[in-house]
């Protein structure tokens, strides 16, 4: 069971919290659950038993589809405080996801599990309407992730990505290697090779063993768009 300061985290960051009644609210915090994940732990795969509602405390997590070829393509990350709906969607009638959910950095996480959060759902408009809201913007999120990949030139992705991380890390030098990379773009790793050294001529980044510096970020905006 949730302790008081646990408590108070979900009544703080939980999305629909202020929408339970007081007797929801006591029974979610029975029935959640903290839990830990080190780094590189697949959370939710094809045909792996759902979790359940996550709510991220710390940590990164990447979600990604497998192509045929066996190459990656990353759909969206996780970050702190950010709400996982995919890790419940067992409980959504007819829906199947062939999706990898993996830690990229060791991970604190409240779980509410798929059978209680069900239930919740269905007791509770505001859980259902948060419950289809996140599902639409998911599905949204994949869509465009797919119309980019489908449509958009591989240096246009390569430079979102050096961007996003960039974000992610808080940093102009990424610790990177090409072939994280082109898993991530769901690319060949020479494909990456070749880009990066293209935009290192270019002067919008610069090269070196491990990592990427960004040298230009209105450059790579440009080339992103």
């Amino acid at each position: 069971m949730l302790n008081s300061e646990d408590r108070s985290f979900l009544s703080v960051n939980l999305p629909f919290w202020e929408k339970l009644t007081a007797s929801e609210q006591e029974q979610t915090v029975v029935y959640s659950y903290r839990t830990h994940y080190r780094k590189g732990v697949e959370v939710l795969s094809p045909g792996k038993e759902c979790l359940g509602l996550l709510l991220v405390e710390s940590g990164q997590l990447r979600a990604y589809i497998t192509s045929e070829e066996g190459k990656q393509i990353t759909l969206y990350r996780l970050l702190p405080l950010d709400v996982c709906m995919l890790t419940a969607s067992c409980q959504i009638k007819n829906m199947n996801f062939d999706v990898t959910i993996e830690t990229e950095k060791e991970i604190t996480a409240f779980v509410i599990p798929t059978s209680f959060f069900h239930t919740l759902s269905e007791k509770n408009s505001a859980v259902k309407n948060f419950q289809l809201e996140m599902m639409a913007a998911l599905f949204s999120e994949a869509l465009w992730v797919l119309d980019q990949y489908v449509f958009g030139s591989a240096a246009e992705r390569l430079a979102n990505f050096l961007l996003e991380h960039s974000a992610l890390q808080e940093s102009d030098t990424l610790r990177l290697t090409h072939e994280y990379i082109a898993n991530d773009l769901g690319t060949a790793r020479e494909v990456v090779t070749r880009l990066l050294k293209h935009f290192s001529l270019s002067g919008l980044i610069s090269l070196s063993r491990g990592s990427v510096t960004i040298t230009d970020r209105a450059g790579l905006l440009a080339v992103g768009r």
